[in-house]
């Protein structure tokens, strides 16, 4: 399969694994100093940490809202066997399994360095394919415009789904140009590893030119419509989450600014920088955009 992008980062561009790991608790002790703003970190004062810990602070909402919640939960979460369901609009419908899908993608899968932003900014290296390379697998209709996506829902292995924080189950969604752009990728593991459960094991969606809400874990079903599809924060605050959450730092968080970041790495009183438009990926994305108000369609 023909791949259009060439990676331009290199591994000793890669935030070391454990600034990586460290993040959240860089964002909480400069809180705690009370210097901690939107976009701020620290990461070159404070011991590393173990592989583990990154199972300790998560945003998993279906194993509960409290940080530590998918530490504690998110091992339930049962990920083998696993079948994606492609349907809608395509040629070869049906459930496929994720074996077969890794062994069909084994000469593909590879290493993507991405930079992210999201309260900091790093680059960090995903194992996995292009999302393009899976929906050739089902075969996309000239109909089709827009991708679906849902993340399984197990209420016996996920408590947080009984309760309505969110209108379960979680969904996200793309345009077809967006979702068959190389850039977007199906990652199945990060430095070199498995996913764990609470990062969205064993198959989540990366897109790295927008924020991290876009990035789907564990899914279980990709849909090809010919509409735009409902999206999970979109639908539980559209005034803060747009369908397209583009990296724009011409657009404010109604709660906050994204005009700046402060990069992991760069201590405590490094400079802020100005955010990137599409997280520095414009000269490969922004054609997608040509013509829209990106401000109106946020």
């Amino acid at each position: 399969m023909a791949h259009r992008w060439t990676n331009r980062l290199q591994a000793a561009d890669v935030t070391p694994e454990a600034l990586w790991l460290n993040r959240r608790a860089v964002l909480g002790g400069l809180a705690g100093l009370g210097l901690v703003g939107a976009g701020s970190a620290r990461a070159d004062a404070l011991e590393p940490n173990a592989w583990e810990d990154i199972t300790r602070y998560n945003n998993y909402y279906e194993f509960g809202t409290d940080k530590g919640d998918p530490a504690r939960n998110a091992r339930m979460l049962t990920t083998a066997p696993w079948t994606v369901r492609i349907d809608g609009l395509v040629d070869r419908p049906g459930d496929y399994d994720f074996a077969d899908i890794m062994a069909q993608m084994t000469i593909e899968e590879r290493i993507y360095r991405f930079r992210c932003v999201e309260a900091w900014s790093m680059v960090v290296p995903w194992n996995g394919f292009e999302l393009a390379d899976l929906l050739a697998l089902a075969g996309v209709q000239a109909g089709a415009t827009h991708v679906a996506f849902e993340t399984v829902l197990r209420p016996d292995e996920m408590p947080g789904v009984r309760y309505p924080v969110l209108d379960w189950p979680y969904v996200e969604g793309l345009r077809l140009d967006e979702a068959m752009h190389p850039l977007t990728i199906m990652a199945t593991g990060i430095y070199g590893r498995d996913l764990p459960n609470q990062n969205g094991a064993p198959l989540r969606l990366v897109v790295p030119w927008k924020y991290g809400f876009k990035s789907i874990k564990s899914v279980v079903r990709i849909t090809l419509t010919d509409k735009e599809p409902p999206t999970s924060w979109n639908k539980a605050n559209a005034r803060e989450y747009g369908f397209y959450s583009n990296v724009n730092p011409e657009v404010d968080h109604p709660r906050w600014s994204q005009a700046t970041e402060r990069r992991i790495g760069g201590g405590l009183f490094s400079s802020r920088v100005p955010t990137l438009m599409f997280n520095g990926y414009a000269e490969e994305v922004a054609g997608l955009y040509t013509g829209m108000d990106l401000k109106a369609n946020f």
